[in-house]
């Protein structure tokens, strides 16, 4: 028998970097047969968020940490194909008014693409990869996450999220607003808490009535307060009992300095952050009424990774999305198949000449897919009002680099052509997502009559990135011949050329 690898037992290397606000984590795995095995898995505490000045900006030190920290990473994802890696960006990255910079520095650094992802995506994500690590476990859980500028909070059973949540409060952002000189007190202590608590108030109800069987923690501050009370022989290292916590909030408050924290345990660069950390979740304990939460293995980079299997596949989340989307906003589904299958048959006879990948098929699959949602609002400038939902709706599976590249496409897909849009892509992206929009452009047209079937019958030629559409002589009506000059005229305002034949 050979050695071959079957595309059974065939072994894919797959990495995840999660730019956290309080650190960066790096995992490496190998995946086969349905198990991931860790290769390489490495944490440095960054502090991101504690790096943002009075102006919302990166200080020059905290970005010179980060691309400190992303050098170290860099030569474990030697032997990582592109299409197997994801580079997450959290809250500090969301809130950071020049991330632009420090990301454009970062994707030179490690040349890899670094995506921005929404809270509740960062929320479906930790979920992912914690419902892995408790895969033996069955029931409803409720799973917290309490990071360096938010905290995440999920209710699902299996691997099925039911209730995704991001909050504003995290260790290092608190440490910031209650901590800032370094003093502990109660007094201190409390009004942490009880902001958290304000904060729980948005979802307390909801999430109570849905309710849970098994809470859940994972990440720094959980697994840190697992340690330390584990340490002190106030309970199993895997478990936080109330009371438990509540002696440790009390000897945080009796150290009455950040600087005099310490405790078997916990590692002293978590040590300034640790009492911020405890105060929310102190508050979520009081909120949700809990006695005990445990501490699971699995959080946000375990779910990339996991995610990552589940891509260009029937189980990707993203094709989820926008069926729900479809589904919605009242998509007419004929209409929006014709124009797809055009736009396939366009991408087709295209994607060699203009080197385009089966990653970016999909993307103008789904903006032909989704290309009239904005009817939903108003026939007026519904392109504009598409784009808008696109960009701004909590989209499972899409970072937010993702759906603000599908939000131009829908922008770009009739009238004048969005050069103004198209700009405002990061620089690489701009020329592949310039031709996807003009393939979409020529499907849409293509089926402006709305015919009952696709018009699949046509050729497109190329020189560079003039394009030439030649079409059978009985599709050659009026009004699409009409259609045809005026997008001529369109793309020629942009300095773009398309012919066709009379």
């Amino acid at each position: 028998m050979s050695g071959t690898p079957t595309a059974k037992d065939a072994t894919r290397r797959l990495a995840a970097i999660d730019l956290g606000s309080n650190s960066f984590h790096l995992l490496v795995a190998n995946h086969q047969d349905g198990q991931l095995q860790v290769v390489a898995k490495m944490g440095e505490k960054v502090q991101l968020a504690a790096g943002l000045d009075a102006q919302g900006n990166f200080t020059e030190e905290a970005m010179a940490r980060a691309l400190g920290c992303l050098e170290r990473f860099a030569p474990f994802l030697a032997g990582v194909d592109a299409d197997n890696l994801r580079i997450v960006g959290t809250n500090a990255l969301r809130a950071a008014k020049n991330a632009r910079r420090f990301i454009d520095q970062a994707e030179a650094l490690i040349q890899h693409s670094i995506e921005i992802i929404g809270g509740r995506e960062e929320a479906r994500l930790i979920y992912l990869g914690a419902a892995h690590a408790l895969a033996e476990v069955h029931g409803r859980r409720l799973i917290v996450d309490i990071g360096g500028g938010s905290t995440e909070f999920i209710i699902g059973e299996d691997f099925e999220p039911q209730a995704l949540e991001s909050l504003h409060m995290g260790c290092v952002a608190y440490t910031g607003s209650f901590f800032a000189d370094g003093e502990i007190s109660e007094k201190r202590f409390r009004r942490a808490e009880l902001a958290a608590l304000s904060e729980l108030a948005n979802i307390q109800r909801h999430y109570c009535q849905l309710g849970w069987q098994d809470p859940i923690g994972s990440s720094g501050t959980i697994k840190a307060a697992a340690a330390v009370i584990g340490a002190r022989g106030d309970g199993d290292a895997s478990v936080i009992e109330r009371e438990a916590l509540l002696k440790l909030r009390k000897k945080l408050i009796a150290f009455g300095h950040l600087d005099k924290v310490a405790m078997e345990g916990l590692k002293e660069d978590r040590a300034r952050v640790f009492p911020a950390g405890i105060a929310i979740l102190c508050a979520v304990f009081e909120a949700f009424g809990l006695e005990r939460m445990r501490y699971a293995d699995g959080a946000l980079r375990e779910g990339v990774l996991f995610d990552l299997i589940g891509r260009d596949t029937p189980e990707d989340s993203r094709r989820h999305s926008v069926a729900l989307l479809m589904r919605r906003y009242s998509v007419d589904t004929a209409h929006a198949d014709h124009v797809a299958q055009s736009a396939m048959v366009a991408f087709d006879q295209m994607k060699l000449v203009w080197h385009l990948s089966e990653e970016q098929r999909l993307f103008l699959y789904w903006a032909a897919q989704l290309h009239e949602i904005g009817l939903a609002v108003s026939h007026s400038q519904f392109h504009r009002h598409g784009a808008y939902l696109l960009e701004y709706s909590d989209l499972t599976g899409f970072s937010r680099p993702e759906q603000q590249a599908l939000a131009f496409l829908v922008r770009a897909h009739r009238r004048k052509f969005a050069q103004k849009e198209l700009e405002e892509l990061p620089a690489a992206a701009q020329p592949l997502y310039g031709r996807l929009a003009r393939l979409l452009r020529l499907a849409v047209m293509l089926n402006h009559a709305r015919p009952e079937q696709a018009i699949t019958d046509f050729r497109l030629d190329s020189d560079g990135d003039a394009i030439h559409i030649a079409l059978p002589a009985e599709q050659r009506h009026v009004l699409l011949l009409n259609d045809l000059e005026q997008e001529a005229a369109y793309q020629a305002a942009v300095g773009q050329t398309l012919t066709y034949d009379a």
